[in-house]
C-alpha cells in the first residue's frame, strides 16, 4: 500500500560523524555485505554538502517497501534490539560503516523526516547502544504503529493515547535489559499535520521524557524562529521538542539546528 503523503519519508535520515578530515566526495550506492539486512535498501543524501563542510559521514537509505516510501516501524523485529525488520539492516549499515570508515563510536546520530521520523524514534528506542542523538520531524512514538499492519490510523489520526509510564515501558521494551545511556532527542512537529496528527507529538513527549526521567521544565516562544515554540524537559541537554504552529505535515528541516543539538556544530 502507497502512502503519497509520506513520499518525504526518506530526508537525511542516518548521519554517522567521525573522527577523520572531511573530504570530497560523489555520492555512491553501497553494495557490500554488512551482515544481517532483512529487507535491503540503497543510499542517497542531501547532507552530502554539509558532510563535506563540517567532517561527518552521512548514510542516505532508502526504504524497501511499496513505491519505497515506509520504513517497518510496526512489527515486533523492528520493535525489538537485534531481532529483524528494517531497524535491523539500518543497525547493521552503520555498524558496517562505523568500521569500515573508522568512524567513532561516540558519535552516531539518526534523523529522519515523517517515515523517517518514524524510524528514528524505533531506532532510538531498539538500539540506544548504538546511537547517540536523534532528531525527529513529523513522526509518532516508538510503538505507536505496532501491530499486524504496516499502516495504524488510531495512531496516525492521533487518537491513540496511553500514560506516560505506559508509553515509557513501550520503548524500554525494544531493549529489555538494557541500562546503558540513552540517546538524546529533539522532536518537531506541526500543529496542522494532518497526516500524522499533532496528538502523537503530545503522546511522544510524554514517552521520552518518561523513559530519561526527567519532566517538563518552560517553554520558549518564537524559538527558533516565528510561530515555533520550543518545548524544553530537564535541563534541555536531553530532550526537546518544536512545535510548529500552523504547520501540516511535515515541518521543514532545520539542519542547523540538528547538527547543533547532534554537537556537530555550536556548543551542544
Amino acid at each position: 500500500m502507497l502512502f503519497p503523503n509520506l513520499r518525504r519519508a526518506l530526508a537525511s535520515f542516518l548521519l554517522v560523524a567521525t573522527s577523520v578530515a572531511a573530504q570530497k566526495s560523489t555520492l555512491k550506492q553501497l553494495t557490500a555485505s554488512i551482515g544481517s539486512n532483512p529487507t535491503n535498501y540503497f543510499g542517497e543524501t542531501k547532507y552530502a554538502g554539509l558532510a563535506d563542510t563540517h567532517g561527518f559521514v552521512v548514510l542516505f537509505p532508502s526504504a524497501p517497501g511499496p513505491g519505497t516510501t515506509c520504513w517497518d516501524v510496526h512489527s515486533t523485529g523492528t520493535l525489538t534490539h537485534n531481532s529483524g525488520g528494517d531497524s535491523l539492516g539500518l543497525a547493521n549499515f552503520v555498524r558496517y560503516a562505523l568500521s569500515t570508515y573508522g568512524g567513532d563510536a561516540g558519535k552516531v546520530f539518526v534523523t529522519g523526516t515523517s517515515s523517517g521520523a518514524m524510524m528514528t524514534n524505533v531506532l532510538v528506542g531498539a538500539y540506544p547502544d548504538l546511537f547517540v542523538s536523534g532528531a525527529a520531524f513529523s513522526g509518532v512514538p516508538y510503538g505507536c504503529f505496532a501491530g499486524s499492519s504496516n499502516w495504524n490510523s488510531q495512531c496516525a489520526d492521533g487518537k491513540l493515547i496511553k500514560t506516560a509510564a505506559a508509553w515509557g515501558d513501550e520503548a524500554r521494551a525494544g531493549y529489555p535489559g538494557y541500562n546503558g545511556t540513552r540517546p538524546r532527542l529533539q522532536l518537531w512537529h506541526g500543529t496542522a499535520d494532518t497526516t500524522l496528527y499533532y496528538q502523537n507529538f503530545v503522546e511522544a513527549n510524554k514517552q521520552w521524557p518518561n523513559v530519561l526521567g526527567i519532566s517538563f521544565t518552560k517553554n520558549n516562544t518564537n524559538t527558533p524562529q516565528s510561530g515555533y515554540t520550543q518545548m524544553v524537559f530537564g535541563d534541555g541537554t536531553q530532550y526537546v521538542g518544536y512545535s510548529a504552529q500552523g504547520v501540516g505535515h511535515t515541518v521543514p528541516v532545520h539542519e542547523s539546528a540538528v547538527l547543533d543539538w547532534f554537537g556537530i556544530t555550536g556548543n551542544t
